[in-house]
């Protein structure tokens, strides 16, 4: 989609990443530098941080812009890619956020789709497996509607990222802007949040520390954990394809949250506990993708092991101890 600049060198392709300053964004702004893209990152900094593209400032073709994407988004200059990734993700962050989560998933989109639309740009859009709310299906495809409490806590995440999905689609058809839908499915690595409230960060903090890890419920629900390297190469696929519906992008394999806990105890060698609380209200009780559409539409499938992923990770999160510290 790149254009020639008036010479026989072709204009380097330039995406806009919203939300490129949190976790998932600052991955995905790293992967598209190194495809020869110019990268404009811009965050409003509720739950991303500068930290995670610190050292991607002053990098050729990088620019940080600090911006809520709520408001009306101006970028000068030709757009080829425009990736919404903006949004509270973590339950901590949108039930402390709700209105923002909504205004992000429903006016965020809104401009971020009329920018591409004005642009010629492609858009994909971060959704969630959490579409999927409780599911009833097991494991979840992109056919499955889903199970969600509209009117529950929960809900101001799991209904702005179905509204979200609904505006992508109405610009698609009504529009004609070019159009990509990623579910995503619980993913970790460098750069989460030591304080981000979910099971991994949770689990690795507590166990570091020495403390008693707290697990909700009675620990059977189930969450398929996928590495952040798997995951941006899925999205990166699915944004080059022509899959305009759509896509899980998840690991499969399946394990109870207490059989987690329990493997990053061992992990890190810490002599931590585990100890049990009430299960927070709609808390989904299984989650696994079914990413056969991914396999034969993408020929995407997840290629780092959760042993080698949590190994990666765990250094991480030893470093920001040991810097916290």
């Amino acid at each position: 989609m790149s254009e020639t600049n008036g010479s026989a060198t072709p204009r380097r392709p330039r995406t806009l990443i919203t939300g490129g300053a949190g976790f998932l964004g600052s991955h995905l702004c790293e992967r598209f530098l190194a495809e020869g893209h110019e990268v404009i990152c811009m965050d409003n900094f509720i739950t991303g941080s500068p930290e995670n593209v610190a050292h991607l400032i002053g990098r050729e073709g990088f620019r940080l812009i600090e911006h809520d994407v709520t408001n009306y988004i101006y970028v000068e200059g030709p757009l080829d890619y425009v990736l919404h990734f903006a949004s509270p993700a973590s339950p901590i962050d949108y039930l402390k956020l709700p209105i923002q989560t909504l205004k992000v998933g429903a006016l965020g989109t809104h401009k971020a789709l009329g920018l591409a639309k004005a642009k010629g740009a492609r858009f994909l859009l971060a959704s969630t497996s959490e579409v999927y709310g409780d599911p009833l299906e097991h494991p979840q495809r992109e056919t499955y509607w889903g199970n969600v409490n509209p009117v529950g806590l929960r809900g101001v995440y799991d209904e702005a990222k179905r509204f979200a999905e609904a505006m992508t689609m109405a610009y698609h058809r009504y529009h004609g802007v070019e159009t990509r839908i990623v579910r995503i499915f619980n993913t970790y690595g460098p750069r989460m949040r030591l304080d981000d409230g979910r099971a991994l960060p949770t689990f690795m903090s507590q166990a570091l520390r020495g403390e008693d890890l707290t697990v909700f419920g009675d620990g059977s629900q189930t969450r398929s954990f996928c590495y952040v390297d798997d995951l941006v190469e899925g999205i990166y696929r699915l944004l080059m394809s022509e899959e305009v519906e759509p896509v899980n992008i998840g690991n499969p394999e399946e394990l109870t949250i207490k059989a987690f806990a329990e493997e990053v105890v061992s992990l890190v060698g810490s002599g931590s506990r585990i100890v049990y609380k009430p299960l927070p209200a709609d808390d989904p009780k299984v989650r696994q993708p079914d990413i056969t559409k991914a396999r034969e539409k993408l020929g995407w499938t997840p290629t780092v092991s959760r042993q080698e992923g949590l190994r990666r990770t765990l250094a991480y999160f030893k470093d920001r101890m040991a810097v916290a510290e």
